[in-house]
């Protein structure tokens, strides 16, 4: 499985949080319940249990509700104040609501440890529950909403001391005995001191986490984490500014299949671009596949070349330069009317799917059935090079067909054995000689309505069916990142009986797809059968619209494509990896000595 998609996968934890009015009723309801508890396990002056648990939730409500609804209605303003981002009401109410949570139950803890023991903590309890509340408050502000370290803890502040306002008030309104000992300003000087303790532990932590990034990318976890958020949120693209400012400008290849209608129009196309669709949702070339394709007037196919996440593009804008490259190959395109049939040929893992057209070939290459991801570009380089020599054609078109997804099996890199056996398997290919007429018909299909939690991109499915010689080979291709393993195979025995004599099924390999899921989100892991009917449908209606056509295929070199760069997605990954194993460690011992100093400063001084 790829570093990079393993961290896609941490988008699995970003859920649709409940609208603003849900967590207002949470708030009142669960307010009243912790006061409710509180008065039952600590029966205070107050002896029947009814009027305990009537007037402990009116104590609940005062003390821990009425502070989160205000917070909640505030927090946002003080935040758009400051032109921080992604704390909307929604968010700013729910997140009063779990930092009111954090503080119910540390007092209940509280509480029902001083009665177990005899001690008389209720009071120094809330405080406490009232200080973990500003912790998980600053934290999440500090983190996400990109405002200074002061200004969230100032608005994170907030909250705990109208909590301890109402403690103060509500003590002395109901007069209960020994409920407050403490005096106005020793009681505030308490909380804002074991506040200034968590502050220190939370900004040691976020400085681990924050430096080996900036000094390695130049950018900090926070930057990169409030960004994702906004653009999970609202679809900003402000992390593409990020990845720009890292970026670096590579040179890659984009190779063109073009057939043409006899009366000169144009009828489809077949893109391959040495550019990986990614990192995912809609950040920089995630959705290059539909972007790239909706730029030409044609049915237009863009296949997977071989990159990996090192190759995606800083942003959606660069894409234009892949566009830029696939019309002047346009511009250079020899045709004929003339074609080889298709021919498969493999080497142990490796196998490659070859027709030849004018001037060079298709390849598709597949592992399958084994497992397989990504082809790294200098394999597919190496690869298109020895094709060059082996087949004697100039524009050979090697695809990566993507489709048999394992997530055990990582990408191909120099030195794998796989490598040695694409290079075999093109040793194999002999040239064919283009003898017979060809005839291409053309289908897309959105498969229903399909979308990104069946793993279907934008682009739905496109199928092509090009008949040399009587034999007809259908191209099918998923607008999806990768296949189920196995799929591929289901796929073709279900389709032997329509009209056709050669299949291959490939993806895209969108990442707009994987926003929702644990990294991958391959195709054929739900709705397996109603995707082979509409694959079904799509060849029949490719088969109606066979026509005859002239083709060509041409490579054309793609300058200053701005990318992640060599190495740098790995460079990303290892550094939130070293950061993580830094912090399973880090982050508990900051944590245990703060919440010790608060407890001692707390419950003792």
């Amino acid at each position: 499985m790829s570093s990079m998609s393993s961290v896609a996968g941490l988008s699995k934890y970003i859920r649709t949080l409940p609208d603003a009015l849900t967590s207002l009723l949470l708030i009142i309801v669960m307010s009243f319940i912790i006061g409710s508890v509180l008065f039952l396990v600590e029966p205070m002056a107050i002896n029947s249990g009814l009027e305990n648990f009537i007037y402990g939730g009116a104590f609940g409500f005062a003390v821990f509700g009425l502070p989160a609804i205000i917070t909640g209605s505030t927090d946002q303003f003080f935040v758009d104040s400051l032109k921080g981002i992604n704390l909307k009401t929604k968010h700013s109410m729910f997140l009063a609501f779990l930092s009111m949570i954090i503080a119910g139950i540390v007092s209940l803890i509280g509480t029902v440890v001083g009665l177990l023991f005899h001690w008389n903590i209720f009071f120094n309890s809330i405080l406490f529950g009232s200080v973990l509340a500003f912790a998980f408050n600053v934290l999440v502000i500090w983190s996400t909403t990109r405002i200074k370290i002061i200004n969230s803890f100032l608005i994170a502040i907030i909250q705990p001391l109208l909590m301890i306002g109402m403690l103060i008030i509500t003590s002395f309104l109901n007069d209960i005995e020994g409920m407050f000992e403490l005096g106005l300003f020793t009681t505030i000087f308490k909380v804002v001191i074991a506040s200034l303790i968590f502050l220190l532990a939370i900004y040691s932590l976020i400085s681990v986490v924050n430096s080996p990034m900036k000094k390695n990318l130049g950018f900090g976890a926070l930057d990169i984490l409030s960004y994702f958020i906004s653009h999970m949120n609202e679809g900003s693209d402000s992390i593409e500014e990020l990845f720009d400012n890292a970026g670096e400008e590579i040179d890659t290849y984009v190779g063109v299949a073009s057939f043409r209608k006899l009366d000169g129009d144009i009828k489809a196309l077949f893109i391959s671009p040495c550019v990986h669709p990614g990192p995912l949702g809609d950040i920089g070339g995630s959705n290059m596949p539909t972007i790239l394709a909706n730029s030409f007037d044609s049915f237009t196919m863009v296949v997977h070349g071989p990159s990996t996440h090192d190759f995606n593009p800083v942003s959606s804008k660069e894409i234009v330069k892949i566009e830029e490259a696939v019309r002047k190959a346009l511009n250079k395109m020899e045709y004929s009317p003339f074609a080889s049939e298709f021919i498969r040929y493999s080497y142990k893992k490796a196998n490659i799917g070859t027709q030849f057209f004018k001037n060079g070939s298709i390849l598709l290459s597949t592992f399958a059935p084994s497992g397989s991801d990504d082809i790294e570009y200098g394999i597919g380089l190496a690869t298109l090079f020895e094709s060059q020599r082996v087949l004697g054609t100039k524009s050979n078109i090697l695809v990566d067909c993507h489709n048999s997804f394992n997530p055990e099996k990582g990408e191909v890199l120099p030195g794998n054995p796989e490598f040695f056996q694409l290079l075999d398997t093109i040793k194999l290919i002999k040239t064919k000689d283009l003898e017979y007429e060809i005839q291409v018909g053309c289908h897309y299909t959105d498969l229903g309505g399909f979308d990104k939690h069946q793993g279907i991109g934008e682009s739905g499915l496109k199928t092509m069916v090009i008949e040399v010689n009587g034999q007809r080979t259908a191209y099918a291709l998923f607008d999806s990142n990768n296949m189920e393993l196995g799929f591929r195979e289901t796929i073709f025995n279900a389709v032997h009986d329509l009209e056709i004599d050669e299949i291959e099924v490939m993806t895209s390999d969108t990442h707009t797809v994987n926003t929702l899921s644990a990294g991958y989100n391959p195709v054929g892991t739900v709705e397996k059968e109603k995707i082979i009917e509409f694959l079904k449908l799509s060849i029949n209606e490719a088969i109606n619209d066979l026509e005859p056509v002239e083709a060509g295929t041409n490579i054309e070199r793609i300058y200053n494509l701005k990318t992640f760069g060599p190495n740098n997605s790995t460079e990303l990954i290892s550094t939130i990896s070293s950061i993580i194993a830094v912090s399973k460690i880090i982050a508990p011992l900051i944590f245990i000595v703060a919440i010790l100093f608060t407890l001692i400063w707390i419950f003792i001084l």
